[in-house]
């Protein structure tokens, strides 16, 4: 079989890029409320290495931050 038989080319143009990217632009707030979740991740985190709260603590606290600070990517986290 010769290398170039199973070989397919696709043009990419910036029209067929532009269609399947959506630019989603991030407030001033919006960063502020990721950047706020981020450190109260920290902080809850090094509460638990410590042994300050359990596991369960940690994911319920956590649940809650989610809820109040609305991390841009609270959707996919798991």
């Amino acid at each position: 079989m010769n290398q170039n038989d199973n070989k397919k080319v696709t043009k990419v143009s910036d029209e067929t890029t532009e269609n399947r990217i959506e630019a989603k632009r991030v407030s001033q707030e919006q960063l502020k409320c990721e950047f706020d979740y981020i450190q109260a991740e920290k902080l809850l985190r090094k509460m638990l290495q410590k042994g300050l709260i359990t596991e369960v603590e940690f994911n319920k606290i956590d649940a809650l931050n989610r809820q109040t600070f609305s991390p841009f990517l609270a959707e996919i986290m798991p």
